[in-house]
């Protein structure tokens, strides 16, 4: 009879810190991936900070994404805001989360179910 031999690859553990995270590759390699994406889609712009304007800080948050199976498929690193510093009436606007709301994903799909 046949064996299969299944090698898992252990998983790398989540960083608790961006130090954790650039002494593993398969993290930096996600990291550089976020960074070069956030690049390419002009998501900001370094500009100087000026006296007394509030500084919105971020962080990195580190997932595996699982197949169905529940394998590995990548390492995931996210840089995200954190919104919670930012001051009413003062920097609220500044800021653009690409979040499709459902009202929104229910008017498309009411337009293609008209179109078909």
């Amino acid at each position: 009879m046949d064996r299969l031999n299944l090698h898992a690859v252990p998983m790398s553990p989540l960083p608790r810190s961006v130090h954790d995270a650039l002494s593993d590759p398969n993290w930096c390699f996600a990291m550089q991936t976020e960074f070069d994406a956030l690049l390419a889609n002009d998501a900001w712009s370094l500009v100087p900070w000026p006296p007394r304007v509030n500084l919105v800080t971020g962080k990195w948050i580190y997932r595996h994404k699982l197949l169905a199976d529940g394998s590995l498929d990548r390492y995931k690193a996210r840089w995200v805001l954190r919104g919670f510093t930012q001051r009413p009436g003062v920097d609220y606007d500044e800021t653009f989360s690409p979040v499709v709301k459902p009202v929104i994903v229910r008017v498309v799909l009411s337009l293609a179910l008209a179109q078909h």
